[in-house]
This record gives structure tokens, C-alpha cells and sequence, in this order.
């Protein structure tokens, strides 16, 4: 097996601090192997950043090679001297030369080492990587008085074999200095690890990554203009049997609209050849046997799943694709058994199952060493149904992630062909004629797409030349052309292409995103009215964001509906399930931000980054109990803070996020967009363990902040305290007051501040605090603020610390001690008297 290491020097995409929840599935395509379809020379880095740039988001550039460490440091020497150590009867003393000038003295324990042999030889710096345990380092060394320079290996001790009976011998016409991995033919290979979203079925493939690539090479490095996909031949395919013994009855055409099946007759089970085998270790599958690996190849080639039967367990001899009884049982190849219901499709034979249809075979029913005649069977099998069944057994395998998502039905046959040639040729046999069960063809999706809408949504204008080349290569045929725009049939393999604005996307990711850019000014229309737009008002809250030291977050609008059931029942809100989630952790729309930036908060702190400013825009939902549409969709704000408010200075002290710090962020929003408020005490919540929220004048929530509850942190594993603001942003939009603003002139005289904290029972709400205070003084108290809110050790049970600061200012005169004294004097006794507060010391 080859070990896996992050090259640290490749092409990496995505940040540290974004986390994103959107199942990408990791699909891992090996650059030697794509580029036997596509004879194009840049470097992989290269490479990925095209594909990245088309839509095809590479996370990782992996090296592999096909023995683990690549024999790097290994050559081939020839043992010019052998002697016995003169103090160790079982060690020989060798000299070896390795073809760089003075020979090596090499201290040799092996039985078989003899003068004259051609062997491997590890130099003093070599990286070795055994078959069996860790990996060490030769090092020049002492044995046993004897200078040592190196090691002369058997197989075992690098990875080639299970053998340490003694040394390995070459032939004798080996040339001396030649490196081993040049000798053994190590393959030395980059794994593209692809974070693929759900939509991009059409590149589930070695075939379709290299259909991408060449699309955009095309576009955007030039030079490639006759660069061609050499698509595997299968035009080699000649029946020797003139019969298909195999009978196949389909008798659910629904969940099975295409099932096509073959025999091959006579083959000899073997392991892999090399080739197959490392194709097959570069992208993480084991290599199992030559008929089973082959499936497993065309697969990740052409992305169409494919199951080998042993044809002689068929009772029969035929072939029954039928839904399963409910209640009947069956063991699948991992020794479960599972209980069916009528909704899951099976592959059986005359009596009883043998495959639970694209999901997972069965125990008795596979490709074993004494196998001699085979029933392949290649298939279009329906993704709703796939997906269903593959959930309710929490299955998830390569054929089933490929169905669920929905292959090219027109690609079944020629894969079939192509296993088929593969298998004759790796382990003999004859085929036999193909059966090919298709009463319903899938037809192509039309779609018509205008020229102006092209250039209108893109934003730039895209010469049509471009456009029509773009097409071409990504397999979209052009039925009809006029001056206004095309009539465009949909290759069957793009099945999330249906409509105009699908298409022009599709040109869009091959065209370059970087590229709409044109002069370097995006073309948007102007905003005629002073008053800022949505979009300029989000733009502003980032930017002030960013520049209190917050990274921005997007997490998926599905989550788990756990969160909700168990933390935010109190909201009194109904939340929107998925009818058809892909998962546990994906089956309900969000109806807050805190759980999703919790995940990232969590995720951080994992990766020993606990020190956190994130905030989010998105989007809520809710299920409302009346009305035609029962449904309604509103944007949020939220703020998340952790660890250390800022990092640490020469100058500054590095304290930890505090309730201050969270009121600061939250109150700076709202003055940034002119918006008066009032600061009241949050009702009893789940969410917070305490908090605060802000309201308009009639009394409706702008938004709440405040330190998230313990119970909440322990579900994310979060062991420090985490601030949470939320704000409601359509609301926030509405108040906005940016183009309002009133001038007063600057004041001639100092204000003063003065702090006081107070201890006062818990029902004794802040704003409570503020009315007292101004009602109190009316003249000189300009501005009262909260900047901390305190429970726990050194207050009473029941009571609850306020800090509060109090802005004093005479516009005419400066003020002294005394007025000031006076003022605090009798807010002080405002408070004791009508809430019964107390002065902390």
C-alpha cells in the first residue's frame, strides 16, 4: 500500500476559517490516468487550477507512487568483496560499488550476500518503507566495530515483496548506478482529491474530469485547439456466443428503464496486472481480484457502475429484476442481513436475491477464485429509487453515489462492451451476445438559448464563435442556429442541464469567471436614488466587520433537525423538513445560524485555531401553521465570538472575548446604519445563558446577543465560552437610516465618564437601569451604556451585576468634581431607591 502525503508545495484550495457544510462528495482522480484520455502536458498544479476554475473544486494534490516512499535513495550496486566480520560469525563485511567512485564498506547479515551478485542497495539518508512496520532512515553507523554505509535489502525491507529469506539478487547484465525505481518500474503518479457538489454527475469520472479539462485548456490557455478525448476503443467487440445463456426478465421497468447483461464464458480468476492494480491503489481502491478490479476500473473510467455474478450460482440460469417482498430478507457481502420492503429493487435469480439493485451485492452470489464463467450485468437504474434504498440501509458505496445522482443511460452498453474486452483480455473467455432491455429511451432535454440572455446575465458580451465552441466541447449539439440564438439538444450525460439559465452557466465556468471582469469593472446597472441598495448595505456591514478583525462564514441552509427539536424548541417556531434528505444531517432548512457557525466555531478549535470572529448573512426558514403557502424565508446576521478578542501585541494585552466585546460589535452595526434602539433584557431562553437584545420603538426585535447556553456548547464540544449576536436583517434593512442624519455643531466642552456597577435582583430588566437614569438627569446624562453583564461566583443566588457608563456633558460650561460627585450621587440613590440596587466594591 502507498502511503499518502499532503504535498505541501501542490495546488491547495479553501480557507482556514470557512466551513462549509454542503456534502461535496471526495472523489479522487489519479493525473496519469486521466491523461491516457487526454494528451496534455501541463503540470498538475496547472491542471488543477483549470479544473477549480471550472467548477470542479480541487481540495488536494496528493503525491503517489505505486511502492510506498518510491524506492527514492535505492540503485543497484554490485558486491565487489565479501569477508567475514571478524567479530560476528553471522555478519559478512561487503564493499559495494554503486557507481559514484569509492566503493561502499556495507556490513551484511544476509545468508545469500556472495561477491559478483547485482543487488539493491539503500545509501547513508535513504528512507526506507518495509512491508510490515514503520519506516526508518540508514544512517551511517558502527556494527559491531565495522563501518557501515549502507544496507544491501531483501524485498520485504522496501516494500516489494513478503520474502526475508536473504538479499535480493538481480541478473548479472543490470547496470551498476541505475536507480531502483527506474529498474522495478515504480510509477510515480498526483491524486486529484475533487470536492464534487451533487449536481456535477457528469463528471463522476477519469472520462468526465477529462472532458472538463479539455474544455477549458481549450478556452483559456490556448494552444490546444486540436487537443482530442481519446475515448477507450470498443469497436473490437465480436460475440463468439451466438446465444446469451442468461435469460433476463425486468419486471420493474420503472425503477429499472435500462438493464443490459452479457455472459463471458471460460475465465481464469487471477490477481491484477501491475498496471491495473496501481491504477486502482492511486485512488484509494483495493485491488481485488482481475474480474472484480476491471468492474471497479470502468467505474472510475466511464463512471457506470458495473456487478460481475458468477454465472454458475444463477439458478436457472435467468435473471429476475424485480422490487422485493416486504418483510423478505437478505444477506448482503458484508455478512448483514438486512429486511427489505416492496420499495427496494433487486437483482435475483429464479428464487431468491442476489444484489440489492445499485446499492450493495450479495454474500453468495460474486466473483470468487474458482469462478469460471461469468454474468456481467451494466444498468440504468432509476436515482430516486437508489437513493431510498440506499439511506433506509445506511449503504453508501461507489455504484450507489453514481445511481443516486444519475449516470448516462446511454453509456451503459459501450461500458459493458468495455469491461467486457477487458476481462477477455486480463482472464480469457468467450463472450456472448449483449441483451439490452430498453423499452422507454430517455430522450434529450431541448433547451433554446438567446444570445442577448447570454450576455445579459454573464454581463459581458461573449463572441458567438466562443460560445458555440464551448458548446462543442462540452457534447451539447447545436439543432438549430439563427442571429437571436440556438436550439440546443442536452448530451443525456448532463442531467442537471434543463434549462436556458443551465446552459449559460455551463459556458460561464468554461468560459472563466475570472474573465467577465473585462476592464477590471464588473458592468452593473447604477443605482439612480441615494438610498443604498440591499446589497451596498450588506457590503458596508462586511466591510466594517472585517475590519474589526471577523472572517466571513457560509454554511449550507440545511442542517440537522436535531438542533432544533433539542435546542431550539422555545423559539415557538415549526421548522421545514426535507421530504427526501441525503442524509441524517441534512433533513431540515435552518431556522437560526447559530448551529451551523457553532459547527465552525467547533471545527476550529479541533484544528487548534480557538480564538474566533466569524459572522454569517443567510437566509432562515420556518413552516408557518395557516395560509395557502405554509412556508416563509427570511435573512439573518449572525455574529459568533470565542477565545481572544484580538491577537496578541507588544503593546496591547490579549484578553478573552467577553459580553462587552459582542455589544460593542452588535451596537457598532446599528450605529454604522443609523439605527436608534433600544437595549432592553432578554426573556428566558434556551439559547442563552444570558443576553441582551435591542428593539425598535414599538417594540419589535432588531437583535439579541449575549453568551451561549453550556448545554448547546457540550452538543458541539465546544468547552469555552462562545458569544452569539443575531440580528433580524430584513428588518435591519427597513430601519436602516444611512441618508438621515442630523448636524449639531461640535461641543466647546469636555464630557466626562463615569462607570458604576450594580448589583440588583434578576428581574431587574437594563432598560429599567437607562429609564431610571435619565429621568433622573435630564441635562448633563448624554449617553448611558452597558459593557458588562455578570452571574456566577462572588454574587448572591437570585442577583445579577450590571456595569453601566454614564457620558456627562455641559454644553456651556466645563464640569467639575463636585457637579459630577453631585450627579453620580443621585443616580446612585435613584437606583437603591426604586429597584433596590446595591454598589458592587
Amino acid at each position: 500500500m502507498s502511503r499518502f502525503i499532503d504535498n505541501q508545495k501542490g495546488f491547495l484550495s479553501g480557507s482556514q476559517t470557512l466551513n462549509s457544510r454542503l456534502k461535496r462528495a471526495r472523489m479522487n482522480i489519479s493525473y496519469n490516468w486521466l491523461r491516457e484520455y487526454l494528451k496534455i502536458d501541463i503540470d498538475v498544479n496547472e491542471a488543477a487550477e483549470l479544473l477549480t476554475g471550472s467548477g470542479l473544486e480541487v481540495e488536494k494534490v496528493i503525491p503517489f507512487s505505486s511502492v510506498e516512499g518510491g524506492l527514492q535513495g535505492l540503485v543497484i550496486g554490485e558486491v565487489l568483496s565479501k569477508e567475514k566480520h571478524p567479530d560476528a560469525d553471522r555478519l559478512n563485511c561487503t564493499k559495494v560499488n554503486v557507481g559514484t567512485g569509492e566503493p561502499l564498506d556495507i556490513v551484511c547479515g544476509a545468508p545469500n550476500v556472495e561477491a559478483g551478485q547485482k543487488v539493491v542497495v539503500a545509501t547513508v539518508g535513504t528512507m526506507l518503507y518495509p512491508s510490515e512496520g514503520e519506516p526508518f532512515e540508514i544512517k551511517k553507523s558502527k556494527i559491531r566495530g565495522q563501518v557501515s554505509e549502507g544496507m544491501i535489502c531483501a524485498e520485504d525491507e522496501i516494500g516489494l515483496g513478503e520474502s526475508h529469506a536473504g538479499i535480493m539478487v538481480l541478473p548479472s547484465d543490470v547496470k551498476v548506478g541505475t536507480p531502483a525505481s527506474e529498474y522495478f518500474k515504480i510509477e510515480n503518479d498526483f491524486v486529484l482529491e475533487i470536492g464534487l457538489t451533487p449536481n456535477r454527475a457528469d463528471a463522476m469520472s477519469h472520462i468526465g474530469v477529462a472532458r472538463d479539462l479539455r474544455a477549458v485548456a481549450k478556452e483559456i490557455k490556448g494552444g490546444y485547439e486540436d487537443l482530442k478525448l481519446d475515448w477507450p476503443d470498443v469497436m473490437g467487440y465480436s460475440a463468439d456466443l451466438k446465444e446469451n445463456p442468461i435469460a433476463i426478465d425486468v419486471q420493474d421497468a420503472e425503477a429499472a428503464p435500462r438493464y443490459v447483461g452479457l455472459y463471458i464464458q471460460g475465465i481464469e480468476v487471477k490477481p491484477s496486472p501491475t498496471w491495473l492494480q496501481n491504477r486502482l491503489k492511486a485512488i484509494g481502491s483495493r485491488p481485488i481480484n482481475n474480474v472484480v478490479d476491471v468492474t471497479n476500473f470502468v467505474l472510475h473510467e466511464l463512471g457506470q457502475p458495473l456487478h460481475a455474478f458468477d454465472a454458475d450460482k444463477i439458478k436457472d440460469s435467468k435473471v429476475v429484476v424485480r422490487s422485493a417482498k416486504s418483510g423478505e430478507k437478505f444477506t448482503t457481502l458484508d455478512e448483514v442481513e438486512r429486511d427489505l420492503n416492496d420499495n427496494d429493487l433487486m437483482i435475483c435469480h429464479s428464487t431468491d436475491g442476489m444484489c440489492i439493485a445499485g446499492v450493495f451485492g450479495g454474500l453468495n452470489s460474486g466473483v470468487t477464485e474458482g469462478t469460471k464463467n461469468v454474468f456481467l450485468e451494466s444498468a440504468y437504474f432509476n436515482p430516486v429509487s437508489i437513493r431510498k434504498t440506499a439511506k433506509r440501509h445506511g449503504l453508501s458505496t461507489d455504484a450507489s453515489f453514481r445511481f443516486e445522482r444519475g449516470i448516462d443511460p446511454e453509456t451503459v452498453v459501450y461500458a459493458a462492451k468495455r469491461a467486457a474486452l477487458l476481462i477477455q483480455e486480463l482472464a480469457g473467455g468467450k463472450l456472448s451476445v449483449i441483451t439490452d432491455i430498453y423499452p422507454n429511451p430517455i430522450p434529450h432535454q431541448k433547451v433554446e438559448v438567446k444570445f442577448a440572455n447570454i450576455n445579459r446575465l454573464i454581463g459581458q458580451e461573449i463572441p458567438k464563435e466562443t460560445v458555440l465552441s464551448i458548446l462543442d466541447d462540452l457534447g451539447i449539439y447545436v439543432e438549430k442556429k439563427n442571429d437571436e440564438g440556438l436550439k440546443l439538444s442536452v448530451p443525456s450525460f448532463k442531467n442537471d442541464v434543463t434549462r436556458e439559465a443551465d446552459v449559460i452557466e455551463e459556458i460561464l465556468r468554461v468560459y472563466g469567471y475570472d474573465r467577465i471582469l473585462g476592464s477590471g469593472q464588473l458592468r452593473v446597472p447604477l443605482i439612480a436614488s441615494d438610498k443604498k441598495s440591499p446589497e451596498q448595505l450588506r457590503n458596508l456591514v462586511s466591510d466594517a466587520l472585517t475590519s474589526q478583525g471577523f472572517n466571513e462564514i457560509m454554511n449550507n441552509s440545511l442542517t440537522k433537525a436535531a438542533y432544533m427539536d433539542k435546542h431550539f424548541a422555545d423559539a415557538g417556531k415549526s421548522k421545514v423538513d426535507i421530504l427526501n434528505p441525503l442524509s441524517a444531517d441534512l433533513n431540515a432548512m435552518r431556522q437560526t445560524l447559530l448551529f451551523g457557525g457553532l459547527e465552525s466555531v467547533s471545527r476550529n478549535i479541533r484544528h487548534q485555531n480557538p480564538n474566533c470572529k466569524f459572522y454569517e448573512f443567510g437566509n432562515l426558514y420556518e413552516k408557518k401553521a395557516k395560509g395557502k403557502w405554509p412556508y416563509s424565508e427570511y435573512r439573518s446576521l449572525g455574529l459568533f465570538m470565542t477565545g481572544r478578542w484580538q491577537k496578541e501585541r507588544w503593546n496591547a494585552a490579549a484578553g478573552n472575548a467577553t459580553f462587552h466585546h459582542i455589544h460593542g460589535a452588535v451596537k457598532s452595526i446599528l450605529n454604522r446604519l443609523g439605527i436608534n434602539a433600544q437595549l432592553q433584557d432578554l426573556a428566558a431562553t434556551n439559547t442563552y445563558a444570558y443576553g441582551m437584545e435591542y428593539q425598535t420603538k414599538d417594540g419589535k426585535l432588531l437583535a439579541n446577543f449575549g453568551s451561549v447556553n453550556s448545554t448547546i456548547l457540550e452538543a458541539f464540544d465546544i468547552e469555552q465560552e462562545v458569544f452569539f449576536a443575531d440580528f433580524n436583517w430584513d428588518l435591519v434593512l427597513q430601519m436602516s437610516a444611512l441618508n438621515e442624519f442630523e448636524v449639531t455643531e461640535l461641543p466647546k466642552y469636555p464630557s466626562v465618564r463615569r462607570d458604576l456597577a450594580l448589583l440588583v435582583d434578576k428581574a431587574v430588566k437594563y432598560g429599567k437601569l437607562e429609564e431610571l437614569a435619565y429621568q433622573t438627569e435630564k441635562n448633563l446624562l448624554k449617553e448611558v451604556n452597558l459593557f458588562d453583564v455578570y452571574e456566577g461566583k462572588g454574587i448572591p443566588e437570585g442577583k445579577r451585576s450590571y456595569a453601566l457608563s454614564f457620558i456627562l456633558q455641559d454644553a456651556n460650561a466645563t464640569l467639575n468634581d463636585k457637579i459630577i460627585d453631585k450627579t453620580m450621587g443621585r443616580l446612585q440613590q435613584r437606583f437603591e431607591r426604586e429597584v433596590g440596587a446595591e454598589l458592587r466594591g
